[in-house]
């Protein structure tokens, strides 16, 4: 079949965009690896359908590019957001169903959306690690000189170790560097490094304000190797935050049609 598709970007993280309102579109495991091949494909680090859901705005079904479901994704919350201002499905503000549950956003002209993420009450503090959930799991490590890490075999060996190897984690490299926080992920379902991660950028700010290393009382700026965000949040007693607030660039790279087969 020949599938319509328009290709997403925030801060680097990239994403397949399919609107699905008819519900006609059935998609498998096998076609949504080979629509996120960089080599065979489109390429991207994964795919979202746009649905029709009750009492909703639109629904989010979110693959990760080896082809399989995945819990919430930050970018792609942001990405798909901007994705129904163009189909005209909302105006500059909406909710929506994701995986993890309803979210709002809003997006302004300049297509910087504000994400509102799921509360956090839980974080787990090892050693000389962080563990918590922002919607995907994420493991997260302070590290000195983040620009020459080898977040891949880093990252890679935390993922796939004895704790972590069945459900998988994503796994958080960061560095406070002047009046922000530079931060590198390597993603489950990617199994790579990406250039930004919402849900993982989420993790490390709330973190760095346990950590009392945090830009600002009540929020964090922060880099990414595709570009710049914010987490703004509100925080009640030591590890419980809430009105969590993803914020940065979603943009439209190009539409296409690609030959898909059955």
């Amino acid at each position: 079949m020949l599938l319509h598709f328009h290709k997403y970007q925030g801060t680097g993280n990239d994403f397949i965009l399919i609107d699905n309102l008819s519900g006609n579109i059935q998609l498998n495991n096998d076609q949504v690896k080979f629509l996120c091949d960089r080599r065979f494909g489109i390429g991207a680090d994964g795919l979202m359908l746009i649905e029709s859901e009750p009492d909703f705005d639109f629904k989010m079904v979110y693959y990760n590019s080896d082809g399989n479901i995945s819990s919430m994704c930050g970018n792609g919350g942001r990405c798909i957001t901007a994705f129904a201002k163009k189909l005209n499905l909302i105006v500059s503000k909406c909710t929506f169903l994701a995986i993890d549950g309803p979210h709002e956003a809003s997006i302004n002209e300049d297509n910087i959306v504000s994400l509102k993420m799921q509360d956090v009450k839980s974080i787990e503090a090892g050693n000389d690690y962080f563990y918590l959930n922002t919607g995907s799991p994420h493991f997260v490590k302070f590290v000195e000189n983040l620009k020459d890490f080898d977040v891949y075999n880093q990252g890679k060996s935390i993922r796939y170790n004895e704790r972590f190897s069945l459900e998988g984690t994503n796994v958080n490299f960061v560095e406070k560097v002047e009046d922000s926080l530079f931060v590198r992920t390597y993603e489950r379902g990617v199994e790579n490094e990406t250039y930004s991660c919402g849900t993982g950028v989420t993790a490390a700010a709330l973190v760095a304000a346990i950590n009392g290393v945090s830009t600002s009382k009540n929020n964090c700026q922060i880099k990414t190797l595709g570009g710049n965000l914010e987490v703004s949040f509100d925080k009640v007693l030591e590890q419980n935050f809430y009105n969590i607030r993803l914020i940065g660039p979603a943009n439209f790279v190009y539409s296409g049609t690609i030959l898909l087969n059955d």
